[in-house]
């Protein structure tokens, strides 16, 4: 299962961890990804999704019908 939001695609970040010498470290910085079960009013049912903190506000404004269309995604399938 790859590590990404499922509405807005927001995955891991490459960065350094930079020591107090100053030397530097590849790591990664990853989405805060939590799951997540949002009730689908057309479905009747309610979708798992795994979903950033920042799409589940986000979620929250437009609704799961605008988001799911926005990034191409069926929810039947979910």
């Amino acid at each position: 299962m790859p590590r990404h939001c499922d509405l807005t695609g927001k995955k891991a970040n490459n960065a350094f961890a930079i020591s107090h010498s100053h030397r530097r470290t590849k790591r990664l910085q990853e989405a805060n990804l939590q799951s997540k079960r949002v009730w689908w009013p057309q479905g009747k049912r309610y979708v798992k999704l795994r979903l950033s903190t920042k799409a589940i506000k986000t979620l929250e404004k437009k609704g799961i019908n605008a988001m799911a269309r926005e990034a191409g995604i069926d929810l039947s399938k979910h």
